[in-house]
């Protein structure tokens, strides 16, 4: 961080009291713990209860765990219970009273929408209100200084800086903006204040690490130290008796029913613990289970197991040559599967056109960097197993674990918790087989905390990916033809490797018209880390390779490269490739008509500051335009909401769709309150949990918005319809509610006289939503979304000749969202995505086995994210509520391809490799003849 105290000088250094054997937290003397050499995080969490402190790393990397200690921020995760004695110690839960900014910076947090999943939210605001309690934040870089020592990866910080900022300079409060009261129009449309907002920043949310209850068995992993390995296991009994704590060991032969889960039961292929063959490093083999201090304390080299490592393949080149080792002997060599989409003649096509492009690109891993690790418990009640975790997907992984279990769905209840970051790395399951399983022997509660190496090391990637593109254009400028190869790694299982082998082939084509087309997309399986959904399911990574070449084709036909994307843009009533009719939700054009004018004042700028700039620097800017599927790509993909009326006039609108940070835990609510005609504050909200909840799928593929926004819209829709009959009211009468009665214009009726169904509601609706889709055949034709979202972005760099090094900064936004259903919620998700945007482009590479830290894994902080503008443009949806359609994903599919135009725009190079790190941007340079000529004798 920017400014904490040395730990070692931090007590000489302050007016605290030098009684020893306390600490004062929050206001209240605590005594210290006898082993002074804990961490101040686990006694803060562990003996106070204090929650809100978390633990993202372990390694003082993050920052969520951030405190403050007499009046200094400190990493709680590194700081020994020792150096806390005799201090003043504040933690989140205390931020109000303790702190003389921290009451109104909460506030603020709120009012700019500064907070999406919360994870890193206590650690900003401890970090943020001892600087403003210094009088050290007086513009936006004190308040960049602030936090620079906390990494968050949703918000893109923005907002993050303007309630810093706000605060520490004592500006004008932000307002908050809650929901209107009856008679004071619709929600929709309105930048509500999230409606948990409130728990976010007082510390009372509850993640996965944050309910486990204190009588808990803890589970910890043995896992493989090779890439592939067999192994045997020893004496299990003795090991138990020579390390008292614990309870017992789980093997492979514990799992009581499919001992295989994965997204689809037709591609379930990885072992809740693998029989006697490890297919990735540090995948887990068994399961220790006991007391948390002995389980905590364990050395694992002296567990009884042999390891045999085997050859193993890293690379696609590697899994696909004959003889290869095969990671799943039930399948044909190492492919998972195959996706193409064709239309016309392609090659043909290419031969007979004007301008021809092509070219080679490669992408790698890139890790989701959720700040929460995985974690969270699981207990037997009665004869059902009760399960709290972070996951993406309640019903789903209810669906997975009953298989694992052998029982029957009904017997297995998922229980969100708060998602600490997701992007599509909490789609897969990882610590609930774990959990399901140990809870089916045990007698107690079991929890797992997963280390950050843990999550890391075993949680899916980005696909890595190499790809051959060719395009061509006639005299004219129009698209005539595109051909597409990729090959993407999806490690050792499948996860959402068919999803991105089937997503990619729709989407390579780019958001043009194009008569000729062939695209291939294969996943194909290694020994390394899985590699599932990440934002976009491949769009971002094919995206790069694609957008250069319009860029190329463009510059090549001698076209400015936005009129030339205007020029071959899709427009209502186009065909895609995939021969589907585009309805009237297409607002590309008026995307690129609102980019039109910032582009070219852009380039004339940066023009003049090249002219003016040291020549090692240059500056450039770069567009990039995409159309992405919101939903499944051509499979079911259903949401179902109900409403209730209780017979005391209480609304309960139940929806299972999970809030990661994106939102619906407001955006629902505001579509059913509307369609509904009452009041949100009228709504009792009962969240994910697959005992109270309909199945609203998961939260992934930019759906929810959509689709369950639309089943929403649909319950609240039927409901108030359902009111006007009983009372036989005009279709236009408002309905109202009020103690044991509803209302419909000047009719009433009393609740309490209607009988009651099985859930307790005098009224009720449940509607259901499944988007229209039709699934691709063997050439890739039918309908694989019900509607897409539409953009283009344009990104501002800065490069440096000399060194390489590419900054961004400034991007500019503009997206067709349909309807904006919350503004600013919007714009932190686009905020968001941008700045993931910049990692993916410029530092973002996971090497499996390597680095599994925050601390050798960069994501950008505060200082890499660039200065964003938000353009909205509105094509609704028909099928959409109110015409809303995805954000989430969308938002990232532009950002990296727009940063490497703008690159090429700079210096002349042409970037092929993601991500672009110093030592890639340099060989570009060379290989372009670039690069900066030194003076004869320069050092």
């Amino acid at each position: 961080m920017a400014r904490p105290l040395d730990p070692i000088h931090a007590r000489a250094a302050t007016n605290a009291p030098t009684e020893s054997g306390w600490v004062e937290v929050n206001g209240l003397r605590q005594a210290l713990p006898a082993d002074l050499a804990r961490t101040a995080v686990d006694f803060l969490r562990e003996d106070l209860r204090l929650r809100g402190t978390k633990v993202g790393c372990g390694q003082g990397d993050c920052g969520s765990c951030t405190i403050v200690v007499d009046g200094q921020p400190r990493y709680a995760c590194v700081t020994p219970v020792a150096q806390l004695d005799g201090c003043r110690v504040t933690t989140v839960e205390g931020l109000a009273a303790a702190s003389r900014c921290g009451a109104r910076l909460q506030q603020a947090f709120l009012a700019h929408q500064a907070v999406q999943c919360g994870f890193c939210i206590p650690g900003m605001l401890m970090a943020a209100s001892a600087a403003i309690d210094a009088g050290e934040v007086r513009d936006r870089a004190g308040a960049r200084a602030a936090i620079d020592g906390v990494l968050c990866r949703c918000t893109g910080y923005r907002k993050i800086v303007d309630a810093v900022t706000e605060v520490g300079t004592g500006a004008a409060p932000r307002p908050l903006t809650p929901p209107p009261g009856a008679g004071e129009g619709p929600a929709v449309g309105r930048p509500l204040t999230r409606l948990d907002g409130a728990e976010k920043v007082d510390g009372s949310q509850g993640f996965g690490a944050d309910g486990i209850p204190a009588d808990s068995l803890y589970l910890r992993a043995v896992r493989c130290p090779f890439p592939r390995a067999r192994f045997v296991l020893g004496d299990l009994d003795a090991y138990l008796r020579a390390h008292p704590g614990l309870h017992r060991v789980l093997t492979h032969a514990d799992v009581p029913g499919r001992n295989l889960h994965g997204i689809a039961p037709a591609y379930a292929d990885q072992p809740v613990l693998p029989a006697g063959e490890a297919r990735h490093h540090l995948e887990a083999v068994a399961l220790i289970v006991g007391e948390r201090e002995a389980v905590a304390g364990l050395d694992l080299t002296g567990f009884p197991i042999d390891w045999e490592p085997l050859p193993a393949v890293f690379t696609v080149d590697e899994a696909a040559r004959q003889g290869a080792p095969l990671l799943h002997a039930s399948r044909a060599g190492n492919l998972l599967v195959e996706g193409r989409v064709l239309r016309g003649d392609a090659a043909s096509a290419l031969r007979d056109a004007a301008h021809v492009v092509t070219g080679r690109f490669a992408s790698s891993f890139v890790e989701h960097a959720y700040l929460e690790p995985e974690a969270g418990w699981a207990r037997r009640v009665g004869d059902t197993i009760e399960l709290h975790s972070p996951t993406q997907a309640p019903h789903p992984h209810r669906e997975d674990l009953a298989r694992v279990l052998g029982v029957p769905e009904q017997r297995v209840r998922v229980v969100p918790t708060a998602v600490g970051g997701g992007f599509g790395g909490k789609l897969d399951m990882t610590v609930q087989p774990l959990l399901a399983v140990a809870a089916w022997h045990l007698d107690r509660p079991v929890a797992i905390v997963f280390t950050r190496e843990e999550s890391m090391a075993s949680s899916t990637k980005r696909h890595p990916a190499r790809i051959v593109s060719t395009m061509a254009a006639g005299s004219d400028g129009r698209l005539r033809a595109v051909e597409f190869e990729g090959d993407y790694n999806t490690g050792a299982f499948a996860s959402w490797g068919t999803a991105v082998a089937n997503r990619v082939p729709v989407h390579a084509c780019g958001p043009y018209r194009l008569p000729h087309y062939a695209a291939r997309a294969r996943a194909i399986h290694t020994h390394v880390t899985p590699a599932g959904a990440f934002r976009g399911f491949g769009v971002p990574q094919t995206t790069m390779s694609q957008e250069q070449l319009i860029d190329e084709l463009a510059l090549k036909a001698g076209w400015d490269p936005l009129e030339f994307r205007a020029l071959n843009a899709l427009r209502p009533g186009d065909m895609l490739p995939t021969g589907q009719l585009l309805d009237e939700s297409v607002g590309l054009i008026e995307c690129l008509d609102a980019l039109r004018p910032r582009w070219t004042e852009a380039r004339a700028r940066l023009a003049a500051r090249n002219a003016e700039a040291p020549p090692q620097l240059r500056h450039g800017v770069g567009l990039a335009a995409f159309f992405y599927g919101c939903g499944n790509t051509g499979t079911p993909n259903p949401s179902t909401v109900r409403i209730g009326v209780r017979p005391d006039g209480t609304l309960v609108l139940h929806q299972g769709a999970v809030d990661a940070g994106q939102g619906s835990n407001t955006v629902i609510p505001q579509i059913v309150a509307d369609a509904l005609g009452v009041p949100v504050g009228r709504l009792q909200i009962v969240g994910p949990d697959t005992h109270l909840t309909p199945d609203c799928g998961r939260t992934s593929a930019s759906r929810q918005t959509f689709v369950t926004g639309r089943a929403a819209f649909l319950a609240g829709t039927a409901l108030r319809r359902r009111i006007r009959a009983l009372l036989g009211a005009a279709e236009e009468a408002s309905i109202h509610f009020g103690d044991g009665w509803v209302g419909a214009g000047d009719a009433r009726l009393s609740l309490r006289e209607l009988p009651l169904d099985a859930q307790g509601y005098a009224l009720c609706a449940e509607e259901r939503f499944d988007p229209p889709t039709r699934s691709l055949d063997a050439a890739g034709q039918g309908r694989p979304y019900a509607t897409y979202a539409f953009g283009a972005q344009m990104a501002e760099v800065e490069v440096d000749l000399e060194t390489g090094r590419v900054r961004v900064r400034r991007v500019v936004a503009a997206h067709d969202v349909g309807r904006r259903v919350n503004p600013t919620l919007l714009e932190g998700q686009i905020e968001g995505a941008v700045a993931q945007g910049v990692g993916l482009a410029l530092m973002e590479q996971y090497l499996p086995g390597r680095n599994n830290n925050l601390h050798d894994y960069l994501i950008p902080t505060v200082h890499d994210v660039p200065e964003v503008e938000v353009l909205f443009v509105e094509a609704p949806t028909p099928i959409g509520p109110y015409g809303a359609k995805g954000i989430g994903e969308p938002a990232l599919v532009p950002t990296a391809a727009a940063i490497l135009n703008a690159i090429h725009h700079a210096t002349g190079a042409r970037v092929r490799e993601a991500p672009a790190t110093p030592d890639v941007v340099l060989r570009a340079l060379a290989a372009a003849g670039r690069g900066l000529v030194r003076a004869p004798g320069a050092s």
